[in-house]
């Protein structure tokens, strides 16, 4: 539990006597901090992943970011409703879901978009932000445009301008910096440069189906104690694929365990825990602090 919680009173006024008044305040313990779970490549029809990943998001709290390939193989209406409702589907009144290329095979994302509504943003977008606790959550859109001076690129300038808080994650489905089969996406560049020059202190993917998380780096991929730390988390239920020797910065990289990373999010800290299905082997948990303002 972080430093920061809600302190509720409530105040009882009885009746003592003869118009007496005697009261008392009943305190609660602190609220606790908000919790991000977050995990992308999902729903398959087929394979019993995407159950036992929704089985653990049944026994915690906390809102869920998808990461992009929602559902296997195209994205279509008839997937949807046979491979992801029936397990994913129940969690879907608390998740803030970013598309990913399978979700694009179908119609420019149209089923994607219908069924998740508003949560997903605008169709022509897909691109939002949100707020949990006192971070700034920013949800962006790999299959389209990232580079600098395009609409998306313009709107996240604008986007962290207006929420200079002091801790901020963002997640999209492609990653920038990968030991998995697809490797290093360079289209996210210039994303990663604006969020690092922000001080944004954590970006969530997935794409490849695998876990991995990289020591805090910058946007060449070096190593920075001040940089982003990025996690991968394409374990939520297709089929996991070997993966390369590791890059460099990689500290965890595993493709043995289905699961979802669970992130407490704390004033100006978070801790990091990545929950396996039973009998997973794979075990990570950490801390880090969030930074304050803009890197040099």
């Amino acid at each position: 539990m972080g430093r920061r919680g809600v302190l509720i009173a409530l105040v009882v006024i009885v009746v003592v006597g003869a118009g007496a008044a005697a009261a008392w305040t009943l305190r609660t313990e602190p609220a606790p901090d908000p919790v991000l779970l977050a995990v992308g490549d999902i729903g398959t029809c087929g394979t019993e992943g995407d159950e036992q990943t929704a089985r653990l998001v049944d026994q915690l709290d906390g809102t869920v970011a998808t990461l992009g390939d929602t559902v296997y193989e195209s994205g279509t209406t008839e997937e949807f409703a046979s491979c992801y409702v029936p397990s994913w589907g129940r969690h879907k009144n608390r998740t803030r879901p970013v598309p990913g290329n399978h979700d694009y095979r179908t119609d420019d994302a149209a089923p994607y978009y219908e069924y998740f509504g508003a949560a997903a943003g605008d169709p022509d977008e897909g691109w939002y932000s949100y707020d949990l606790g006192s971070w700034h959550i920013i949800a962006l859109n790999s299959e389209l445009s990232m580079e600098e001076g395009s609409d998306q690129w313009s709107w996240l300038e604008d986007d962290l301008a207006a929420h200079p808080t002091v801790c901020t994650a963002a997640y999209w489905h492609n990653p920038r910096f990968s030991s998995g089969y697809h490797g290093d996406d360079e289209l996210s560049g210039d994303v990663w440069r604006i969020l690092y020059k922000a001080g944004v202190d954590v970006v969530l993917n997935g794409h490849d189906h695998n876990y991995e998380r990289f020591a805090p780096q910058d946007p060449e991929g070096d190593p920075d104690p001040t940089g982003i730390h990025e996690f991968i988390v394409g374990t939520g239920g297709i089929d996991l694929r070997e993966v390369e020797s590791p890059q460099p910065n990689s500290e965890v990289l595993d493709n043995s365990s289905w699961g979802l990373l669970q992130l407490t999010l704390h004033p100006d800290s978070f801790d990091w825990e990545f929950v396996g299905v039973p009998d997973a082997p794979l075990t990570d948990t950490g801390t880090a602090a969030c930074h304050e303002g803009e890197r040099s």
